[in-house]
């Protein structure tokens, strides 16, 4: 019998608003996380709203759905590939961090 699998792991894995690289949140480089969500999200064509805000609401949705999952070095990777994505469409960084 196939392994049940999680309804957020299906979201990350086959989001209909952009084509995701296969392991993009495993990679250690938080400049890579952001290079590939960016040009995911830029290349979508089925996207319902800014390049940017889906590229972020994907990265904020895998952070709040794995949750206590994560380590703490995994989720300060993943925070830091917030501010990157910020730097790559132009937008300031979140200040008080």
């Amino acid at each position: 019998m196939a392994a049940k699998r999680k309804w957020s792991q299906d979201v990350t894995e086959n989001s209909d608003a952009m084509d995701l690289k296969e392991g993009v949140f495993k990679q250690r480089s938080a400049k890579k996380i952001a290079d590939s969500l960016k040009h995911s999200a830029e290349s979508s064509h089925r996207r319902k709203s800014s390049p940017f805000r889906s590229a972020m609401s994907m990265l904020t949705f895998y952070i709040n759905r794995a949750g206590d999952q994560l380590s703490d070095s995994r989720r300060r990777t993943l925070e830091k590939a917030k501010d990157e994505l910020r730097k790559d469409f132009g937008k300031e960084p979140k200040s008080g961090k």
